[in-house]
């Protein structure tokens, strides 16, 4: 699956009409099997513009195609098209819901594909332990709660949820800003591995030197937005 931005535009929900936009039309593509990473320093805009391309947030002009398909401001977006998608925030604790133990909210996604209202991780337990081993996650803390691990181990948990569902477009945001060097570089690895299955991956990091042994394409969000002033 390809996943291209296209003239998109978007100012903050704070932001009057005539003030100077976040992004005025910015376009990327990322193809199937390329990694594209995106770099940006703080407050240019770059989880915003990630949750644009995942369609968490409307752009206020502009469009994100997904394999072809052209999805608007206020256009619906398919169930098929969600599951096709995985996505890490840049914040683990602000998108786990802290209700759950870590084993549910990795196998959610595959729950949910399957029609349970609920997060049923005893029917999952060969897919979490495989799930568990990728992102290096001790399967112990399965069952611990978010408030029980640390930023590092949450963040390796969302991962492992970004992933349950084999997406055709995976879009990370700082995947591995809580994590250290030699686990960045497997984390880093795991995501090359989805991109060499065929999956588009668009990935923005402020780890520049780990992001470039990975990325097909580096793009800086200063460079390809320029935004109207006002």
């Amino acid at each position: 699956m390809s996943l291209e931005l296209r003239g998109i535009s978007f100012n903050h929900p704070s932001a009057g009409p005539d003030s100077g936009r976040l992004f005025d039309g910015l376009s990327l593509s990322v193809a199937p099997g390329e990694i594209v990473g995106l770099g940006a320093p703080s407050g240019a805009g770059k989880s915003t513009l990630l949750r644009i391309a995942a369609l968490m947030t409307p752009a206020d002009a502009g469009s994100v195609i997904i394999q072809g398909q052209e999805y608007g401001p206020g256009s619906p977006v398919g169930r098929h098209i969600r599951r096709s998608m995985g996505v890490v925030l840049q914040s683990p604790r602000a998108a786990a819901d802290p209700r759950l133990r870590l084993g549910a909210l990795i196998c959610a996604p595959l729950s949910f594909r399957d029609g349970s209202l609920r997060p049923r991780p005893q029917r999952y337990e060969r897919e979490l332990a495989e799930l568990a081993e990728w992102v290096q996650l001790d399967p112990a803390l399965l069952w611990r709660y978010p408030h029980q691990v640390s930023d590092g181990q949450l963040q390796r948990a969302m991962l492992a949820r970004a992933l349950a569902l084999e997406p055709d477009v995976l879009i990370c945001d700082e995947p591995t800003a809580q994590l250290d060097p030699g686990t960045t570089s497997s984390i880093m690895g795991l995501l090359a591995d989805r991109a060499a299955s065929g999956a588009a991956v668009l990935i923005a990091s402020h780890d520049g030197a780990a992001l470039a042994t990975v990325a097909h394409t580096m793009l800086e969000l200063t460079q390809i937005n320029q935004p109207n002033p006002g």
